[in-house]
């Protein structure tokens, strides 16, 4: 098994995270960075890395053959392109590029070279997702008819460039991007309509908050929530089966299934006191009407993302993450930002 050279192009937060904790050794050797920030070329050279002075000298490195692009959003274009022309394959970063326009530019290089270009939509094995995966292929609480995903906290829009439109930036194209790849990754139907509501709560020019509303030609709907100024948080997901409900708190997967049991007989539930009137309706079901599960383990039966690049490019095998998949995501997110600006429920073709 022959080693793979790498170059990593930006070595910030995920870059280097790309480098030492996902990229496996006995596949991957990042022979090189290169970076516009002096700070972090001092830290890479201090981790062992050959330091590149310019985009140029990494290019015309024959002994790279593939490079990390982990740069502001805007840069993935002409980045990608300039490598693929020289020869190298490429892992990027999501979001791919701000516009299917330019993705489609690049995807033409990519056709033209014949060289591997893959986006990092590293969340298809996020645990809590393949929960969710797990229960929807396997109906375990029936068939998925209400998901709500969602990520929140108080902290703002994270780091420097994210706060610009220009470079990209805002919660859509930072944390959207994954939730609504895991979404139409699992779910099997086309979207059919798209409504959207943005957050600008902090002042910034992008957003810094985001929920989309989608419906599918199959009867579920979705509603993806992206929030940074939420103080108390909401589930990571809620989801509403034909036959039962489930939660699952937060990434340490805390959670529980709640079913009917069918049993005969069952007593109808005892009215409560709400507010200054009596209900049933939204009494809790007596104690033998439903039974709490266990959330369902589940594992990816896919390989590792960098694991299938290696293969992709070795033995041409199958991407997980296609970029046919990636250019879809793509469009939601145009139509998205175009709910979101007209105040209307889109159609999405």
């Amino acid at each position: 098994m022959s080693v793979m050279n790498f170059a990593v192009i930006g070595y910030g937060g995920m870059g280097s995270y790309h480098v030492h904790t996902i990229m496996p050794e006995e596949l991957i050797h990042v022979k090189g960075t290169y970076d516009c920030s002096n700070e972090r070329q001092v830290i890479s050279e201090e981790k062992g890395h050959f330091i590149y002075t310019t985009y140029e000298e990494v290019l015309n490195d024959q002994e790279i053959e593939a490079v990390l692009i982990a740069t502001p959003n805007d840069s993935h274009k002409e980045l990608a392109i300039k490598a693929l022309r020289a020869g190298k394959h490429v892992v990027c970063e999501k979001p791919v590029t701000l516009t299917t326009k330019e993705f489609d530019e690049i995807l033409l290089v990519a056709k033209e070279t014949g060289k591997t270009f893959m986006v990092h939509q590293n969340r298809r094995w996020d645990p809590d997702f393949l929960i969710v995966r797990e229960l929807y292929k396997n109906k375990q609480i029936g068939d998925l008819f209400q998901i709500e995903s969602r990520v929140q906290g108080a902290n703002g829009i994270p780091g420097d460039w994210r706060h610009l439109k220009v470079h990209g930036g805002g919660m859509l194209l930072d944390w959207g991007v994954h939730l609504l790849d895991q979404l139409l990754f699992m779910i099997d139907s086309p979207v059919k309509t798209v409504a959207a509501d943005f957050s600008y709560i902090l002042g910034d020019e992008v957003d810094d908050g985001v929920a989309a509303y989608l419906t599918f030609e199959g009867g579920e709907k979705v509603i993806m929530e992206v929030g940074t100024t939420n103080f108390i948080k909401l589930p990571r997901w809620y989801i509403k089966g034909t036959d039962g409900t489930a939660v699952i708190e937060d990434w340490d997967l805390s959670g529980k299934m709640i079913q009917p049991t069918y049993a005969p007989d069952v007593l109808a539930p005892t009215p409560i006191q709400a507010g200054v009137g009596l209900t049933k309706t939204m009494a809790p079901p007596s104690e033998e009407a439903t039974k709490t599960l266990e959330l369902p383990k589940a594992e990816a039966e896919y390989t590792g993302f960098y694991q299938n690049f290696y293969d992709v490019v070795r033995h041409q095998a199958e991407p997980i993450v296609k970029n046919e998949e990636v250019y879809r995501v793509l469009k939601l997110i145009e139509t998205i930002f175009e709910a979101g600006e007209t105040h209307q429920v889109l159609p999405f073709e």
